[in-house]
């Protein structure tokens, strides 16, 4: 079962850029969207079923939530801008980047990375240079979406780690409602002050919203968070790493997106660092990181 769970997984995350870049509604409006329908399928059952958890909530529960919602808030924004940016393979494959961002932050508590996680980072940086240098032929847009797509991964690694705190004593259902809801409602504080319209969307980009919440959020992210009980998180992350080819063969064939051939090397260098660093911090004791929500 767990099995077919992951493969589900797989195609929502890797569904998730494809379906959002080729919806006709602002980046926020989305977001919101996506966090608001979300919250309320997963709140439902949870609201029924763990009524009085809610109310037992400690304060370092709802600040770790807190924190992990203002930093998925701020990850959506600027992952889904880049995406109306610069191609769908390159923003998934730069927004994966939330491991080598974790290894990073890492450092600030003391923790020294082995030499085969340096290299993981050095091997994925030098990814992320192939994929800038040739997306500059393209636009100067391009770049401004290569940009906010590492961003999006400072910011998603800041969500892991904040989540990761939260979920030591908060269940899958729990977490996802308080973190949901309250993304989405920053997020329509961010549409109100930059004057992103919530409404008014013809009925394909209503379905993209649909499709959106329903594959992405539901079927993959919150699936990888329910795994993470009966799989290790290394397993997971390495398994949420399949991301970055799926993502690009989707846009490829449903977007009719193509790529300069050296685009691709820079994904493969991603891809394998990134592989690097998750193997190295799980054998090293390291916690690997959770996906994002």
């Amino acid at each position: 079962m767990n099995y077919l769970l992951a493969a589900l997984g797989i195609i929502g995350v890797s569904a998730s850029g494809p379906i959002m870049a080729a919806t006709a509604a602002p980046a926020l409006a989305i977001a919101f969207w996506r966090n608001s329908l979300g919250a309320v399928i997963m709140g439902v059952p949870a609201g029924i079923r763990q009524r009085t958890r809610f109310r037992q909530l400690g304060t370092a529960e709802y600040q770790w939530s807190a924190i992990a919602a203002v930093a998925l808030a701020l990850h959506f924004a600027c992952f889904i801008s880049a995406l109306k940016l610069t191609s769908v393979a390159a923003a998934a494959a730069l927004v994966c980047l939330q491991a080598a961002w974790i290894a990073f932050f890492q450092l600030f508590g003391g923790i020294r990375p082995a030499r085969a996680v340096l290299g993981g980072l050095g091997t994925a940086l030098a990814g992320v240079l192939v994929i800038s240098g040739f997306d500059l032929t393209v636009s100067p847009e391009a770049i401004l979406g290569d940009g906010l797509a590492v961003a999006g991964g400072a910011l998603a690694a800041l969500y892991t780690m904040a989540g990761g705190q939260a979920r030591r004593t908060m269940s899958t259902g729990v977490y996802t409602t308080l973190c949901y809801g309250a993304c989405a409602l920053l997020l329509a504080v961010m549409c109100a002050a930059l004057g992103q319209p919530l409404t008014g969307f013809d009925g394909r980009a209503w379905l993209g919203i649909l499709a959106v919440t329903l594959v992405a959020q539901i079927m993959g992210h919150s699936i990888f968070n329910h795994l993470l009980a009966t799989i290790s998180p290394l397993v997971v992350s390495m398994i949420i790493l399949l991301e970055i080819p799926g993502a690009a063969v989707l846009a490829a064939v449903f977007l009719g997106e193509k790529l300069p051939g050296g685009t691709y090397v820079g994904l493969g260098l991603i891809l394998a660092g990134q592989a690097v660093v998750v193997l190295r911090q799980g054998r090293s004791g390291v916690k690997a990181p959770r996906p994002p929500q």
